[in-house]
């Protein structure tokens, strides 16, 4: 069994390679005192960022799940993930309500994807 960590502290690694799975530790943005907008578009650089880290892309998400501090930030997140996501390439995705780490941050993601093979 080969599972291949990046990024490893205490409580998590930041990504977790497994049978050509890759799974990414819940994203958050770069700066929390902006609006659900701006949040969401750095929550999913930071996404990108990691996937290629880890030899994959959007194009190649499973799921994702996505948690909001409220629904009624749904529509605006949705008007960024959209944008976000390459058409025909729609990930398995949930989307709840949860309490956050931090009180400022609005919104979190959880990714799961396939590594590019040659």
């Amino acid at each position: 069994m080969n599972i291949e960590r990046m990024e490893t502290k205490q409580r998590m690694s930041r990504i977790v390679k497994h049978n050509g799975v890759i799974y990414l530790c819940g994203q958050v943005c770069a700066d929390a005192t902006q609006d659900i907008t701006h949040q969401t578009q750095t929550m999913l650089d930071k996404v990108d960022s990691l996937l290629v880290q880890a030899g994959s892309d959007r194009k190649h998400m499973l799921s994702a799940t996505i948690y909001l501090k409220t629904m009624d930030d749904f529509a605006k997140m949705n008007e960024v993930w959209d944008n976000w996501v390459p058409e025909g390439y729609a990930p398995a995705r949930a989307c709840v309500t949860a309490d956050m780490a931090r009180e400022a941050l609005l919104v979190e993601i959880s990714v799961v994807a396939a590594e590019i093979v040659d």
